[in-house]
């Protein structure tokens, strides 16, 4: 099956216009869609994937190191990491709808693969090694910082939801926080994990991810926002 979206519409959206088209195409394909093509075999983005990896690395870690100068090594390390992360990453892209432009095969496409974070944040990743090939450091510079950069406030909250929400919870006398798995199924290289946050056994918030992690942050962030709109 096809992306739902045209490319073109995805590159309104990120403001850039490729030379190549190709390497848009690649970094939009998994391995499931370029393993059916018996004929014009498609190039799966794994490759633009282990590139963009490292271009969004050094471009991060820049951004905190000039913008936390007092900040300790441990610290910037530790939240390089929470903002790069599969979770992370996926929930970037929310804005771009990239789930939409995905090359999925059929199988992957009836086991909701276009709606999975795993798969959204290594299409992320592909699509700053694209940008890097295509247009240089500086077009992956701005993409980064508009789209992976931006709005920090929020997206720290969400990076590091679990802590954040156990800071509320101290701040209720007698409160008892607590993660219930709720479901965990599928084979081992691709689990999917379903997590409630209960405060006193009550569900105050609802996750689901690849890793049990993933599923408790997404619950704690929603959690959160509970929390705050029960507040004003």
């Amino acid at each position: 099956m096809f992306s739902i979206y045209p490319l073109e519409l995805l590159e309104e959206k990120i403001g850039y216009c490729f030379k190549e088209k190709e390497l848009l195409q690649q970094a939009l394909t998994h391995s499931s869609f370029a393993n059916e093509q018996k004929i014009n075999k498609k190039k799966d983005y794994e490759r633009l994937e282990f590139l963009g990896d490292a271009v969004l690395e050094l471009i991060s870690s820049d951004f905190l190191f000039h913008k936390n100068p007092d900040m300790p090594e441990g610290k910037l390390t530790k939240l390089r990491s929470s903002m790069v992360c599969e979770p992370a990453l996926a929930y970037c892209a929310k804005d771009l709808e990239l789930g939409k432009f995905i090359l999925l095969g059929k199988g992957e496409e009836a086991t909701g693969g276009r709606e999975r974070d795993s798969i959204i944040s290594d299409v992320m990743e592909a699509l700053i090694g694209a940008l890097y090939l295509d247009g240089g450091f500086e077009v992956a510079h701005t993409f980064i910082h508009r789209f992976i950069l931006s709005d920090l406030e929020n997206k720290i909250l969400f990076y590091d939801s679990k802590t954040v929400l156990q800071e509320m919870i101290q701040a209720m006398p007698g409160t008892l926080l607590s993660y219930r798995l709720v479901k965990a199924e599928g084979p081992d290289h691709e689990k999917h994990f379903e997590v409630e946050a209960t405060a006193d056994g009550k569900v105050i918030g609802k996750g689901e991810g690849k890793s049990k992690k993933a599923a408790e942050q997404k619950a704690a962030y929603e959690a959160i926002l509970l929390l705050r709109q029960q507040k004003k």
